[in-house]
């Protein structure tokens, strides 16, 4: 008995250390930067990315075991490194699922969740162990609690009046952050319509109705049927563009775009995604795809990922983002860079001067390269999202 005493001691013990010891480990790996040191960006880039209002539309931190407001020596974002990276506007994306055999081509949704075990290990809230809707008010009030905690460093973007009172204080000299808030995948609705308001009403302001495999609402780019959006997504879009939340066609299916194309009253966007004219694959956007966001007034954020531009130098993410100004005009370019997706980058968001220098190199011209790096879409901020 005392045996068994000991062993079951042992094994409790075990299970703490590995909830404390394994989510760091296993960020530390999946969200790595190729190039470390100070930025070696010119003097001209340097000085129009401090000018800019940068708009990043998706990170995923809020995935991991961190504090957002200190420093780390790993992952790509964190408030100090996105107040040095001149940061405007940082869209956090939700991650609820993400099944064990996630790929591009062909991912089951029943396959093992390894969500489910991050929450576990990390100590979320029980409800979180089961429910995916619980997941995404998890995550979302951690940026909630972090921006209460920064002092004024942070806050979180629910309206059009919250945005200008947050470019106004930039303006004036202020060094602020705006945090807002996205879901991928709209299966964390478990199934429940309703469950659209409750996530506005937590302050998620931008919504992708698939991630990496097929659901309720649609398919998947990555899914095994790929179908296109069932009668229970196209009443989810409708609420969605009822309340104020921007619809994201990342990780959509061909035929879930064309539906949202078909659906959309207000512009669309892609929130981190490629080009398959740069970079072939089942994730990127056809010519015919980006022209179909860019009739919406929409615009499409460039990954900074190999899976998005088929590597990871500046000059990838320069030759994507060109590729679109070519086709559609430089007003439907935007960043998208996915950094903290499980991701390896060569940079950080301490490091977009470089791909500043790489836009100039494309022939992108001042102007274009300030509407790359935020104006775009902040002109979809503006349009989509609620007044007050």
């Amino acid at each position: 008995m005392r045996g068994l005493l000991w062993t079951g001691v042992a094994l409790v013990v075990l299970a703490g250390l590995a909830s404390w010891v394994l989510p760091g480990q296993v960020d530390r790996r999946l969200n790595q930067v190729e190039r470390a040191g100070p930025d070696t960006a010119s003097p001209a880039a340097q000085e129009a990315l401090a000018r800019a209002r940068v708009v990043d539309l998706h990170a995923d931190p809020l995935l991991w075991d961190r504090d957002l407001l200190e420093r780390l020596s790993h992952g790509q974002v964190d408030l100090p490194r996105l107040l040095e990276g001149h940061v405007a506007i940082q869209v956090f994306g939700l991650v609820t699922q993400s099944p064990s055999s996630q790929n591009f081509e062909r991912t089951p949704a029943e396959d093992p969740d390894t969500v489910t075990l991050l929450a576990v290990l990390q100590r979320w809230p029980l409800a979180t162990w089961r429910s995916r809707f619980a997941r995404a008010v998890h995550q979302a009030g951690k940026l909630h609690d972090a921006a209460e905690r920064s002092e004024g460093r942070l806050t979180v973007i629910r309206t059009r009046a919250d945005l200008e009172e947050l470019l106004a204080a930039r303006a004036a000299g202020e060094r602020r952050v705006g945090g807002l808030l996205g879901l991928e995948g709209m299966h964390a609705l478990d199934g429940e319509l309703g469950n659209v308001d409750r996530l506005f009403e937590a302050g998620l302001r931008m919504m992708a109705p698939t991630h990496f495999f097929d659901n309720r609402i649609g398919g998947s780019s990555a899914g095994v049927a790929k179908h296109g959006l069932t009668e229970l997504g196209r009443q989810a879009i409708g609420r969605l563009q009822e309340l104020g939340i921007v619809v994201d066609v990342a990780h959509a299916s061909p035929r879930t775009i064309d539906d949202l194309l078909g659906l959309a009253t207000a512009p669309l966007l892609a929130s981190h995604t490629g080009v398959k004219a740069t970079c072939p694959g089942p994730r990127n956007l056809s010519d015919d795809q980006i022209r179909g966001i860019a009739s919406t007034g929409g615009v499409v954020g460039i990954g900074y990922f190999e899976g998005a531009v088929c590597g990871t130098e500046p000059a990838a993410i320069a030759a994507a983002m060109a590729h679109v100004r070519r086709l559609v005009g430089s007003a439907h370019v935007a960043l998208g860079s996915d950094f903290d997706g499980a991701v390896t980058t060569a940079f950080d968001t301490t490091g977009l001067a470089l791909l500043v220098d790489a836009l100039r190199a494309e022939g992108f011209d001042g102007d274009e390269i300030q509407a790359a790096l935020g104006g775009n879409a902040l002109r979809v901020f503006r349009s989509v999202l609620p007044a007050e």
